[in-house]
């Protein structure tokens, strides 16, 4: 049957009428056997006039009784040990309960018994469990009383006993050892006492017709046992009391206590000493081991509980001031054995074993051969150097440090800086502390030099690490830098007082006071055989600059041609600005591959000051352009180098150049790590690892995961100065408002348009299909990256306009054409000339059919315009006053100042190509305030890519602009947060 709630409830009172039990205890002597040997030993009851004659061979047996109905007397009955261990039964159930448990308690650590009826008798003189005595004190509450089971025994259970032994002088010199016995403080005659096993004893008495017998526990000893057994006094011969005083009767003491009389003196008790036990092995390794020692009884295990032989008081308090010495030493207590290696042997041999020989009652045994350590306590004094090598950007790293007039080998210094250990043993048995902070300085600066791995044998330092170089310095004691990279070194410390360098004579233009700045950076770069980034923003004349150093390279002497590479539509800018501002340089163009021109460019830069290209001509013929010696690369809009992993990047690394330069408004669009990739052509060694980097910075700031490394935590701004600091001397960068303040304003504003009702249905369906498919996909990003951005790409398309996505919905009207065509017809009206930029060219096809509709003259580029000169004329001499452009195509290479109105039809995550678009006509050269406007589809992705485009811009003034916040990199939070409700 299945147990109900009933179950749980207490089982009621029995109404039956129960038999209620005793105890019988009896004195009862073993008989002699009276025939074979091997028959069981019988025993009777004992009277008080037999026991009066005889004391022998006594035992107590144990028998439960019932009580008689008839008579109310306690009877054998039909009760017995095995019958109250059944269950049921006619008994009171907590008396059988607990006869059933002496019963097991009587078996659990018992000798074997003389009774043949050992259903019917427990005897108590084999019980060792001390369990026994709190279970016949529970005897009394449970109404269960003890009783004789003749009328002739009188039954007491004392609460305790103590015993003594008494030691004194016998006649013919020998020593007589006796029993004393109490129980509750009287006094007992020990020749009636017995033992109950080792944890009890019972005494009798014979008074007129009855004995009297009480039980009362007593913790027993050997020797405790021995003397009651002996039922009289120990003799101990007169030849052998001197062995027995000086070596035995210590020990005996300690377990039970010794009264001696008749002018005996006892021996004084040891004290206990405390052995340490240090073994050496080889390897900086010892074996500890303690352990505690007495005279006269040997050695006893540290961790065991004191017995009676021991003085546990005594030991307590040793060991309370050997932990005391242990811990004043710098190390914890160690367990009773253990091994140490490395510098904690080191430390305990030179700390703790002194400690430990300065305490009273600890003695240290040594075993092996011994060591000796010595703890190096002073402040490291720290060298640095760099030493010429055969790189001449690289210079060997030197860093010596002296500790106590110890110099401290370099080598297992920096494997336990690198590996953040918190001290150092070295190989003679010195060791020291690495927790002072000028160590953790240098280690924190050795793990921003380099890592183990990239070093093949030291520390290596690059000419553009000027900064770090600096650090060290600060750090160092002294310093002892390279002749020639003392020269770098201080040229880039003083890059804020750069001498000025004379304009080249050749130079047709003049320069404005920041291109004059520019060219003297640029020019003292050259000098120090330095490469950099020039990140002003567009309009500044980034290309003049650039220009201006190749003229004076040349000359001041240079034979070997520049390599300039830059967009393809940007070819013909350099050409004709090289053209008009340096006529005297020889300028060749190499538009084609050898395949298709038959000319190689090493037959090309042999007559030429100056070679211009486009990035695909680089990562095509990558060999050729590798075959020659330049005087320096120039990588214009180099963003397009800014993935490592890329052909182009490469081609551009392998290129036989000593020094690189990048020109960029945009160092940095989309993470930290562009710039590494630009930084590490301009400034190899700069940051030697693109791992490194990631840990030292893009990590910390761009993805900090905890409270400190969040927006404004200390840790993370200090990692952005140090990031600042690093760069400093190798990137310029100038804003237009910053150098050009006579640049008129421009006035940015975001119109929010509202899509038309049947636009917005197709979009929200649309939306909640591409949320559920997208959403997941992006656990794996980078596998599914290409169906990712393909929806949102078609979300962005729908924000546009409808039939963009799919011909069927013509008929959807789109709101922001609508309101681009109103805002343009009122423009172009007033006289005023505007640029249109898109991502999307089919959307840009749309605006021209509604321009050519509305009879609105219009130009258009695109990547596939073949008259690009001529499309440009058009719109600038005013025959087109609006210019359709496509953002990848028109975002650089282009000067448009004649117009004073810019569109932007769809924003895009990157804010620093939108930047790059509006500055085609806010630049130098522009003469009324630009109005520019950004056109979003309210409620639709567009609002959260501006979201998204607002926290990358705060990357890049961050680092470059201003101390504002880092955002993060476009990845897989970064797109749920687009397609969030």
């Amino acid at each position: 049957m299945p147990a109900t709630w009933r179950d749980l409830l207490p089982a009621p009172p029995s109404t039956a009428e129960t038999v209620p039990l005793a105890l019988g205890v009896e004195l009862r002597r073993v008989l002699a056997r009276t025939s074979s040997a091997w028959q069981p030993r019988r025993a009777e009851t004992v009277t008080p006039r037999a026991l009066s004659q005889r004391t022998d061979s006594l035992m107590v047996g144990l028998r439960p009784l019932m009580l008689s109905s008839g008579t109310g007397r306690w009877i054998k009955g039909d009760v017995s040990w095995d019958a109250l261990r059944r269950p049921g039964g006619p008994y009171d159930a907590r008396h059988a309960r607990w006869f059933a448990e002496l019963h097991s308690i009587s078996r659990e650590i018992r000798a074997l018994g003389p009774f043949t009826d050992v259903s019917e008798w427990i005897t108590l003189d084999t019980i060792g469990s001390a369990l026994l005595w709190t279970h016949l004190e529970q005897a009394a509450a449970l109404g269960v009383p003890i009783v004789g089971t003749t009328k002739h025994l009188r039954v007491t259970l004392a609460s305790g006993a103590e015993l003594t032994m008494v030691a004194e002088p016998a006649p013919r010199g020998e020593l007589d050892l006796s029993a004393q016995v109490t129980i509750e403080g009287r006094p007992i005659d020990a020749a009636r006492v017995r033992p109950v096993a080792h944890s009890g004893i019972y005494a009798f008495d014979v008074e007129p017709g009855m004995i009297s017998l009480t039980v009362a526990p007593l913790v027993l000893g050997d020797a405790g046992r021995a003397l009651l057994d002996a039922t009289g006094s120990i003799r101990v011969p007169a030849s052998e009391v001197g062995e027995f005083v000086r070596d035995h009767l210590p020990r005996i003491a300690r377990r039970i206590e010794v009264v001696p009389r008749g002018g005996l003196a006892l021996p004084a008790i040891g004290a206990p000493a405390l052995i340490v036990g240090v073994g050496f092995r080889p390897e900086h390794t010892i074996d500890v081991r303690l352990e505690w020692e007495y005279a006269g009884l040997g050695r006893f295990p540290f961790g065991s509980d004191a017995d009676r032989e021991r003085d546990e008081a005594a030991e307590t308090d040793l060991r309370a001031r050997a932990d005391a010495a242990w811990r004043a030493s710098g190390i914890d207590a160690p367990p009773a054995s253990q091994t140490l290696r490395g510098i904690e042997a080191a430390e305990f041999v030179a700390r703790t074993v002194p400690a430990l020989e300065a305490v009273d009652g600890v003695r240290i045994e040594r075993a092996g051969a011994s060591r000796r350590y010595t703890e190096l306590t002073g402040d490291p004094e720290i060298t640095v150097s760099t030493v010429e090598s055969s790189d001449p950007d690289w210079f060997d790293l030197g860093v010596i440090v002296t500790i106590d007039g110890r110099r401290i080998p370099f080598a297992p210094l920096l494997t336990a800086l690198t590996r953040r250990r918190t001290k150092l043993l070295l190989a003679d048995g010195r060791y020291f502390s690495l927790g002072h902070p000028a160590l953790d300085r240098l280690r924190e600066l050795l793990d921003e030099a380099a890592t183990l791995a990239e070093w093949e044998t030291s520390p290596r330092i690059n000419r553009h690490q000027v900064d770090l170089w600096a650090d060290f310095e600060d750090l160092a004691d002294e310093a002892e830098p390279a002749v020639s990279w003392r020269a770098t070194a201080q040229g880039l410390r003083d890059v804020q007082r750069i001498e000025p360098t004379p304009v080249p004579t050749g130079l047709t233009a003049e320069l404005r006071p920041y291109q004059r700045a520019g060219f003297d950076w640029l020019a003292f770069l050259w000098r120090h055989r330095l490469g950099g980034i020039l990140a002003d923003d567009m309009g500044l004349g980034k290309t003049l600059q650039m220009l201006s150093l190749i003229l004076h390279a040349h000359e001041a002497g240079e034979h070997r041609p520049f390599l300039v590479v830059a967009p393809t539509s940007v070819l013909s800018v350099w050409r004709s600005e090289a053209e008009r501002f340096a006529p005297g340089l020889r300028i060749e163009t190499i538009a084609a591959t050898r395949a298709k021109s038959g000319r190689a460019v090493g037959e090309v830069a042999a007559s030429a000051d100056v070679i211009i290209t486009s990035y695909a001509l680089l990562r095509l013929d990558a060999a050729e352009f590798g075959g020659v010696d330049w005087a320096a690369l120039v990588l214009d809009e180099a963003q397009f180098v800014k993935n490592p992993q890329t052909k182009l990047h490469r081609a551009a690394r392998d290129l036989r150049a000593p020094m690189t330069f990048a020109i960029t408004g945009t160092p940095l669009e989309n993470s930290l790590t562009e710039l590494w990739a630009l930084l590490s052509l301009t400034a190899p060694g700069l940051f030697p690892s693109a791992r490194r980097f990631r840990e030292q910075y893009v990590q910390p700031i761009e993805r900090g995961k905890v409270p400190e490394n969040e927006e404004g935590g200390p840790y993370r701004a200090a990692r952005l100065a140090r990031l600042r600091r690093r760069i400093r001397p190798l990137v310029l960068r100038r804003t237009k408002e910053l150098v050009a303040p006579e640049l008129p304003p421009k006035q940015e504003q975001e119109l929010h348009i509202e899509l038309a009702p049947a636009h917005r249905a197709l979009y929200d369906t649309v939306l909640q299909r591409e949320r559920q498919k997208v959403l997941g996909l992006l656990e794996d990003l980078d596998r599914n990256r290409f169906i990712v951005f393909r929806s949102l790409t078609l979300l962005r398309m729908l924000s546009l306009a409808p039939v963009l996505v799919d011909p069927d919905d013509a008929g959807v009207p789109s709101s922001k054409l609508d309101e681009l065509l109103l805002r343009l017809r009122e423009i172009v009206a007033e006289g005023h000339r505007t640029v249109v930029f898109s991502q999307f060219t089919s959307f840009l096809a749309l605006v021209g059919r509604r321009l050519d509709a509305a009879g609105i003259p219009h130009t258009y580029l695109d990547g596939s315009t073949r008259h690009r000169e001529r499309v440009i004329d058009e719109f600038r001499t005013g025959e087109a006053p609006v210019f359709l452009i496509s953002l990848k195509a028109g975002g650089f290479g282009l000067t448009l100042t004649e117009a004073d109105y810019v569109f932007l039809l769809d924003p895009w995550w990157n804010p620093a190509a939108e930047a790059q678009a509006v500055d085609r006509a806010h630049r130098i050269g522009q003469t009324r305030t630009v109005m520019v406007y950004r056109m979003v589809a309210a409620g639709t992705i567009e609002e959260k890519v501006m979201a998204l485009q607002r926290r990358k811009a705060r990357l890049f003034r961050a680092v470059l602009d201003d101390d504002g916040l880092f955002g993060q990199a476009l990845e897989a939070d970064d797109i749920r947060a687009l397609l969030e409700d």
